[in-house]
Parts: C-alpha cells; sequence; structure tokens
C-alpha cells in the first residue's frame, strides 16, 4: 500500500495490511515499531473554552507505518479538511487546504498548531499492536494476555478486541483536562 501526500510518499513492504515484524534490530534497542497499514475512524474530543462543555471532529484515516516514520491521510479531516501528515523521524508536516504547510519537530506538536488538540500519536504504533509503547507505565493484561489499559504521561488508554482477536479493534485515550482521542482500526 502507498500513502501519497502533497509531499512525498511512503511504501512500506506489507500490500496485504497483514502486520509484519521489521527487519532484526540490534538485541540491545527496546521494543521495535512494526510495519503496517491500516484504515479506520478516529474521533477527537476537547474540552470547550466556554461553558458549552466540549467540541471535537471525526475523520476516516489511511495510515501506513514503515520503522519510525508514517504516512496518514485524513478524509473529513476533523475541521481542516482532506489533510496529509506524515513524520520521517526527525520533522512531521501537516498539509490541508485550510492550513497549508505546517511542519514541527514531532507529531503531537504538529497537531496541537494545526488545530489546538492533543492526541498520543508516538504511542499509537505501539498501541495499534496491542503493546505498550516503550514510556507507557502501568499497562494491564486481560486473562488472554492482551493490553486492555496503560498510562503515557497524562494518557490513559484503554483497549478494546473483538472476539479473540490478538490486536485492538479499537482504542480510547482520555486525559484528565478532558482530552479524548478514540480510534477504530481495521487491521
Amino acid at each position: 500500500m502507498v500513502i501519497t501526500s502533497g509531499c512525498q510518499s511512503l511504501k512500506t513492504a506489507n500490500a496485504t495490511n497483514q502486520p509484519t515484524t521489521m527487519q532484526a534490530q540490534n538485541a540491545d534497542q527496546p521494543k521495535k515499531l512494526e510495519s503496517f497499514n491500516i484504515t479506520g475512524k478516529i474521533g477527537v474530543t476537547i474540552p470547550a473554552n466556554d461553558t458549552s462543555g466540549t467540541q471535537g471532529g471525526s475523520a476516516f484515516y489511511a495510515w501506513g507505518q514503515e520503522n519510525d516514520r508514517f504516512a496518514i491521510e485524513l478524509i473529513g479531516a476533523l475541521g481542516i479538511g482532506k489533510t496529509n501528515i506524515e513524520y520521517n523521524g526527525q520533522t512531521a508536516t501537516l498539509v490541508s487546504e485550510k492550513t497549508g504547510t505546517l511542519t514541527a519537530d514531532d507529531p503531537e506538536e504538529l497537531l496541537q498548531k494545526a488545530t489546538g488538540w492533543q492526541a498520543p500519536i508516538s504511542q499509537m504504533p505501539y498501541w495499534i499492536f496491542g503493546r505498550p509503547a516503550p514510556s507507557d507505565s502501568a499497562p494491564q493484561l486481560d486473562a488472554q494476555n492482551r493490553l486492555i489499559s496503560s498510562v503515557n504521561g497524562d494518557w490513559s488508554a484503554s483497549f478494546t478486541y473483538k472476539g479473540n482477536d490478538k490486536l485492538p479493534s479499537k482504542i480510547s485515550a482520555v486525559q484528565p483536562q478532558g482530552n479524548k482521542v478514540v480510534m477504530t482500526i481495521n487491521h
């Protein structure tokens, strides 16, 4: 699968949308990222600045990941139109008709800059595989040894599985301030 954006393409070797393990890395490295191509829907809710409660939006996405690089295409994108987000391991770039091209040092900073919203983007590649991110604390497993909750900074994540699936079909992450991200995943 190839995810294309206005800047460049990320080609992943896995054209069948099945998770694969990346080539062997040094044994002393922490948990490695895996390559994947997934689709689904993401919703973001944030506390409103007034007394109206919350505000938010949703988008359909296609996400291609290879090592620490990724490309995400958002359609119906969280109030900013069709959007492409890329991260090359050092710089995150967002391109949309509404915002133009924006860059930042990391994906979280970029999303905050573009929308004012927060999301644990850097943890998602681990969570998509039902694994805690290296910086997570307090991971909890179910009887089938699947990750059902984890904490990263002030984000608390919970994971939903269909039947006996080993990979989560939904990730919900919340912050005490009221930020919430819900991501459905088609593996």
